[in-house]
């Protein structure tokens, strides 16, 4: 009898899942002003109703995809949001350009997505997802302590 692919959680495992899935406060996700930084290539920075401000790089949103494939492919390679694919090994890299969007479109007011230039059109950033993966340092320093580990 093979126990391949059984997994067995942690209490720290536990406790990160009950993190990932406590409801945020509606004033917390709630989107006072959104910009998305095209013409500079820049990215997209939203600032809360609760008086936050969020900032992400087009790269690593690209990266961050919430689609199904996005997630299942990260979780398969043990990548975190917003954490870049390895590069395999070459004789000669090749250059590739940084992601960027073609076209962005608001979903109800509830998301934002993305029409990269590579193609992918699949994942719908919420802006729940977008406010739990804040990258300023406030919410990478909370996130730290509550999973235990730094990141």
């Amino acid at each position: 009898m093979s126990h391949e692919g059984i997994r067995f959680s942690t209490k720290e495992d536990q406790a990160r899942q009950e993190e990932e899935n406590r409801p945020l406060p509606k004033i917390a996700i709630t989107p006072e002003k959104v910009r998305v930084l095209m013409t500079e290539g820049k990215g997209l920075e939203i600032d809360w109703v609760d008086g936050h401000r969020s900032a992400w790089g087009f790269a690593w949103l690209r990266e961050a995809c919430p689609c199904a494939t996005c997630l299942e492919e990260r979780k398969q390679e043990g990548r975190k949001p917003g954490q870049a694919k390895a590069k395999p090994a070459a004789l000669l890299p090749m250059y590739t350009p940084p992601p960027k969007p073609e076209s962005v479109i608001p979903v109800g007011r509830y998301a934002i997505q993305f029409n990269w230039l590579d193609g992918h059109t699949g994942g719908i950033y919420s802006w729940e997802y977008l406010r739990r993966v804040c990258q300023c340092r406030e919410c990478e320093f909370e996130r730290s302590e509550t999973t235990g580990a730094p990141n």
